[in-house]
């Protein structure tokens, strides 16, 4: 199934604390797991950041929610237990715990009262408030995804409107920034330089070089198609090595694909999408003007 949200695992994790006893976070987050029947591969799922799995982090925000409603409490780092209100609560056996239902608590209230007067007051209620399905991070996470899908289109647009050799530069800036060709003199001497079989230059695979990448760098509108990557594959064959990247502004097709991955020669290919995410990735291209730093409890810190 999928991933639950932070409002579907109110419910659960209020009746685990619900015989009484002090709950260890961490065994509890384990336990909602396999209630949940999570696979290996959604536990392992992280928020954008990769700071935290995703699903310890929406259970996190329910426990922050049921211990502003005081329906769950904490007396020792890293534990919690169930109150008399949320003792309560459970014994009317309700459907489901979502925030509606919280906002039915004066304390919660205010709380979020307290924390609403906190952020900036020129914003409506409205937009400060998360959809109910929302953590205030995965509000963040979205913002940033989409800021950043954003970001990509229009600096792939960018890089389509430049020329050839502005392209080729482009490409090696690039290559450099994440950890090929050794100085960008050595790799802008080394592309461009042999046009000749399908190859449009090679880059050190290593400062020291090695190894050699032999690349192909094409500003391109239309589908790169199977005879392209077997062309290329021929190239490298004539120059006795085994690795190659095809890098386009446009897109593959899936025989084009399917061609690359079955061949010996290990050939990369790298379409306008996932040349501008390496882009931002890298810092090729864009510069920043901002940043937002979360921050957690040290827990550690506590200890002694």
């Amino acid at each position: 199934m999928a991933i639950p949200d932070y409002q579907t695992i109110m419910l659960p994790l209020l009746q685990l604390a619900g015989d009484g006893k002090e709950h260890r976070f961490r065994n509890a987050v384990e336990q909602l797991a396999l209630q949940f029947k999570l696979t290996d591969a959604e536990r392992e799922e992280r928020v954008p950041s990769g700071n935290s799995p995703l699903f310890n982090n929406r259970v996190s925000w329910a426990c922050a929610y049921l211990k502003q409603a005081k329906l769950l409490s904490s007396k020792n780092r890293g534990y919690f237990h169930i109150t008399e209100t949320g003792a309560a609560l459970l014994a009317q056996r309700p459907d489901c715990i979502n925030r509606a239902l919280l906002e039915s608590y004066e304390v919660f209230r205010a709380a979020r009262t307290r924390h609403q007067d906190q952020i900036n007051t020129q914003q409506t209620t409205a937009s400060l408030e998360p959809p109910s399905d929302q953590t205030p991070e995965d509000m963040l996470a979205s913002a940033y995804q989409e800021l950043r899908k954003t970001l990509e289109d229009e600096l792939l647009e960018q890089v389509k409107a430049c020329s050839s050799a502005f392209f080729e530069q482009l490409v090696i800036d690039l290559l450099v920034a994440m950890g090929y060709g050794g100085s960008r003199q050595d790799a802008g001497r080394a592309l461009g330089r042999s046009g000749d079989g399908g190859i449009d230059g090679l880059i050190k695979e290593d400062k020291l070089g090695l190894d050699v990448l032999y690349l192909q760098a094409k500003r391109w509108e239309g589908t790169v198609g199977r005879p392209e990557i077997q062309k290329f594959s021929g190239a490298l064959q004539g120059k006795h090595a085994h690795k190659g990247v095809f890098i386009t502004t446009s897109n593959f097709t899936r025989e084009a694909e399917e061609f690359a991955a079955v061949i010996n020669s290990k050939i990369i290919l790298i379409d306008g999408a996932y040349l501008a995410r390496l882009m931002v990735d890298h810092g090729v291209g864009v510069v920043r003007t901002g940043g937002y730093e979360l921050k957690k409890i040290d827990l550690d810190y506590f200890e002694g």
